[in-house]
């Protein structure tokens, strides 16, 4: 089935038991609640909200096959891949798409993060895994200064790689990320470009993108998928006054810089006091949030009105 990739995608969270392993019953249930808000296009797993960092092989292909079969072929299932090599990547990549997987989060190897890469090996890596599965493929874009950081010709040259169908983009470079956003439309109209700026989307969304794969989704989908559609209706004052609710939560969450590592520990927590998730528990060595960063993130929730009567 050929997807078009516009629109609201979450990068999910995985609910989990106090063992670490995948509470498959609170997934599927979370997975139906996401699947059914309006301006949802799809559901991500395995990105770095949903703890892809810390989950083998096989649990990334579990987390997939339950999204999958849940979503029942209404939504595409996009399962990231964070490995280092071509073999590793073709086998995840094989794995997800047995799972049931439509498309590919691929990120940058950390290889590339540490040393740096060419050109070549990019578009070498990106055109084997599509080879290797034929599944469509996301290009996350990390951000500016990083030694993974992509160029615009870099953007455009991938861009008409036939398994490439979207861009998250997440460059965090104001300048540059609009001239990504314009090489891309440049060297293949077709193609999806998403904002994954959780920490600022209404000036992100306003750069002419067609939506937003964003960890952020998991916890506030409504907030969200209703900013994007003032944002495209043109209606400002709706949109900063939709920020300006997300604003308190994006803060306790994200903090006032880029999101830091144990991010997705802090939105588990809030959507625990939410009454979204039945345990806050998060892989180690992340923590769950303790002291002040607790309190900041129960007192955002309740003044959101999200706090559930349970966590009261």
């Amino acid at each position: 089935m050929g997807w078009t990739y516009k629109g609201i995608f979450p990068a999910m969270q995985v609910p989990l038991r106090d063992d670490f392993t995948i509470d498959e019953r609170e997934l599927r249930g979370f997975t139906r609640w996401l699947a059914a808000r309006e301006g949802i296009r799809g559901l991500v797993t395995n990105g770095h909200t949903g703890e892809v960092f810390a989950l083998t092989a096989k649990g990334r292909a579990e987390v997939t096959r339950i999204v999958a079969e849940e979503a029942k072929g209404k939504l595409p299932v996009i399962s990231g891949l964070n490995v280092e090599g071509i073999a590793e990547a073709e086998e995840h990549a094989g794995l997800a798409k047995d799972a049931g997987a439509a498309g590919l989060l691929v990120m940058p190897p950390h290889g590339w993060l540490r040393f740096g890469m060419k050109p070549q090996h990019v578009i070498d890596f990106f055109s084997a895994v599509g080879k290797s599965c034929g599944l469509d493929l996301v290009v996350h874009v990390y951000p500016a200064w990083t030694r993974a950081s992509y160029s615009s010709d870099l953007l455009a040259e991938l861009a008409r790689l036939p398994w490439v169908k979207a861009f998250k983009v997440g460059t965090r470079d104001m300048n540059k990320y609009a001239v990504d956003i314009r090489a891309i439309r440049e060297a293949a109209p077709e193609k999806t470009v998403l904002t994954c700026h959780d920490e600022y989307l209404l000036a992100s969304m306003v750069q002419g993108v067609d939506g937003a794969l964003v960890g952020f989704a998991s916890f506030i989908p409504d907030k969200i998928a209703a900013l994007y559609e003032a944002v495209k209706a043109g209606n400002l004052g709706r949109a900063m006054q939709l920020q300006a609710e997300i604003n308190p939560l994006k803060d306790v969450v994200y903090g006032l810089g880029e999101p830091t590592g144990d991010a997705h520990a802090r939105m588990k927590y809030a959507m625990w006091l939410a009454g979204i998730f039945k345990s806050p528990t998060v892989m180690p060595p992340t923590r769950v949030p303790e002291g002040a960063a607790a309190k900041a993130i129960e007192e955002a929730v309740r003044k959101a009105g999200m706090l559930a009567k349970r966590a009261a």
